[in-house]
Parts: C-alpha cells; structure tokens; sequence
C-alpha cells in the first residue's frame, strides 16, 4: 500500500511508524522544512517539506499514486483542504482525516472528501486502526517488534501460487498468513481461499527469509 501522510507531529510520525514497520510505502510530509530535516535518518519512510494544501505538492508527494491519504496536521481547516484535494482532485481511495476541535465534527464528511474522521482523543492504536481500515497492521506491527518478521508479497499472474488455494501451498516451518489484501481491503486468509493476481499476502515468520517466502509464492 502506498501511504502519504500530512502533518509530521506526534500523530503523523507514529503513522508513519506503524505503516513502515508492516512493509507499506510511506511518504510523510510538513510545511516545517526544520522538523522534517531533525527526522531525517529516524525513521524508514520518505520525508518531503511543504505545504499539503497545495495541488501541486501533493502530486509531488506522490497523491496520485497513493492508496491512502492522512490529513494529520494540527489545523482543522489545512486537514480538510487536503481531504478535498485528494478525493476530488487525485481520486484517492481512501482518506482520513484528523478532527483537532470537535466543534468541527460536523464538516469532516464525504462533502470534504473524508472516508473517517478521526477525533484527537482517539486512542492512537485505535485512530491507527481506523485511518487505515485495517486493524492487522497494528497486530503486526507488535509482532515484529517480538522478532518475528512480517514480509510482504504480491500474487501476479505468473505466480505459481496464482489459481491455488492456501492450503495448497507448502508454507516453510514457524511461518503463517495474516492477512490478503484484495481490493484494497484485509481478508482472513481461509485454507480454502484460492489466490487471484493482484492479490498481496501479509506473511509472518521466525524462521524464514524473505527469499524463502517469496519463493513459495512466485
């Protein structure tokens, strides 16, 4: 999934974190070239200085391409100027967006191109969750700070695991699917659910490479 987020506080840098961390391609930008220049080197995700309400920043940062847009700046109106932006003007999948005063509540809705409104008393685990529609990222994210690895990979046509079923394919030892991503949208990963291309598999493991998972996919 590519991920572009606005606003590198607290809230945007820890987003950043959890989506980097389950494998995902993330862009985090801030008007404050300052800020972004002191993250540089911390964290694994590409860092752009600039103003997010501007059209043509957010081409530059990758809007066109992106799976997900997060509005998480401290100003309401600057979140929901990007929310528009990106649903209307670059058709983003889906975007959150951060709701700093909930006296605001009210506008952060499809009119402003916002999917889900996060409050900022959310719990962050649970704002997590909900800006990116996928609760197993979160999951994953804990397991890898255990030492397990989450790997990443993507059925094509030519995959030998592309028409097969995932009890089909021989898994190496202490490995397990979380989660298939198809259409967008995490699935439980059934025995009998048979592998289509497009489709990309989240894969869990102690013992495995990378070349080992990806292997008993492609």
């Amino acid at each position: 999934m590519r991920a572009l987020i606005a606003g590198a506080g607290r809230l945007g840098t820890q987003i950043a974190r959890v989506l980097a961390a389950a494998r995902n391609d993330v862009t985090l930008v801030d008007i404050d070239e300052d800020h972004i220049a002191e993250l540089e080197g911390h964290l694994p995700v590409r860092l752009l200085a600039g103003d997010a309400c501007e059209p043509a920043f957010l081409e530059h940062a990758g809007a066109l391409t992106s799976d997900l847009v997060i509005a998480a700046t401290g100003n309401d109106e600057d979140n929901l100027v990007i929310s528009l932006l990106a649903k209307r003007q670059f058709a983003v999948p889906r975007v959150a967006a951060r709701i700093n005063d909930a006296e605001n509540t009210w506008l952060f809705n499809q009119n402003w191109g916002v999917d889900t409104a996060v409050p900022a008393a959310t719990p962050l685990i649970s704002l997590i969750e909900e800006a990116t529609g996928a609760t197993d990222t979160v999951a994953l994210l804990r397991l890898s700070k255990a030492g397990v690895d989450v790997i990443e990979t993507a059925i094509t046509p030519q995959s030998r695991a592309a028409g097969r079923t995932l009890a089909e394919i021989p898994l190496p030892a202490g490995t397990v699917i979380a989660t298939v991503i198809r259409d967008g949208q995490p699935t439980v990963p059934a025995p009998e659910m048979r592998l289509q291309p497009g489709d990309e598999l989240l894969v869990v493991s102690h013992a495995a490479t990378e070349q080992e998972i990806h292997s008993a996919f492609q």
